[in-house]
């Protein structure tokens, strides 16, 4: 387990680090194919909708950002952690700082994505809907996983 981490908000200048570990994080998602936008429209993506819409927490090592989650009221939009350091604790501690803020969050994941569907059920999510990817640009089956405090 890595040690903890400096945890704070992604602000615009954030954009760039944040749509990197994006892009190389879903690279690893069976089925996803990252390819479907550009280096830039995902830069642009997180610049101009995620960091604008979304409350948005990094994980830092010095000035390096490992890990990062994206919240809406009630739900994780996203949550990402640099390929390199999965499994050192990162994605659980970010979790865990916006469970101690929310009485219940939902999210929605591949079911392809067998490693966060291990992850998520280890923090006490449970399944609430199975779907067959018709509501996702990917149109790859996804599912709703629903946490209650």
């Amino acid at each position: 387990m890595m040690s903890l981490l400096a945890i704070r908000r992604l602000v615009a200048t954030d954009a760039m680090a944040a749509a990197r570990l994006h892009q190389r994080g879903g690279a690893l998602i069976p089925g996803y194919d990252t390819s479907l936008h550009s280096s830039a429209e995902y830069v642009t993506f997180y610049r101009d909708t995620v960091l604008v819409d979304c409350t948005v927490w990094g994980a830092f090592a010095g000035t390096k950002l490992r890990g990062h989650i994206a919240l809406l009221p009630g739900w994780i939009e996203h949550l990402y952690v640099d390929p390199d350091f999965i499994g050192r604790g990162i994605g659980q501690q970010l979790v865990r700082k916006v469970q101690d803020d929310q009485a219940e969050l939902r999210l929605y994941t591949f079911q392809s994505n067998v490693r966060a569907r291990r992850f998520y059920e280890y923090l006490g999510f449970v399944i609430e809907e199975l779907t067959d990817g018709s509501r996702n640009e990917e149109k790859m089956p996804d599912m709703t996983y629903h946490w209650r405090r």
